[in-house]
């Protein structure tokens, strides 16, 4: 679970000093370029929508750990819009507290029966 919290950890990192940089240079309006190339039917586009796909993905795995609740509902909404930087933090937390139980980590305390 060490190399699991490291892996967040670096990738929390990485992406955060990546979209600084991004942000300072191009400014912070990503929605109308992000769903421009979805329209345009490009391969950015094709990225762009897969990878929208797995925010949406991730947005629901989180709302689903916390029984769609609307604390819950809540993170999955600032997960699927905040990427990787809500999903490698909520992972830190939530393993740190799931103690190296995978069960817990993925199926939360309710539903893991920890």
């Amino acid at each position: 679970m060490i190399a699991l919290r490291v892996y967040l950890a670096v990738l929390l990192a990485a992406v955060i000093f990546y979209t600084g940089i991004v942000g300072v240079q191009y400014g912070w309006n990503l929605l109308p370029i992000f769903l421009s190339e979805i329209a345009a039917l490009t391969w950015q586009g094709q990225f762009n929508l897969d990878f929208m796909c797995l925010l949406s993905l991730s947005g629901l795995w989180m709302a689903w750990r916390h029984g769609f609740s609307l604390s819950g509902i809540a993170l999955g909404i600032l997960g699927f819009f905040g990427g990787i930087v809500v999903l490698a933090a909520y992972l830190l937390f939530a393993a740190a507290e799931a103690k190296g139980d995978m069960k817990v980590l993925l199926l939360g305390k309710a539903r893991s029966g920890g």
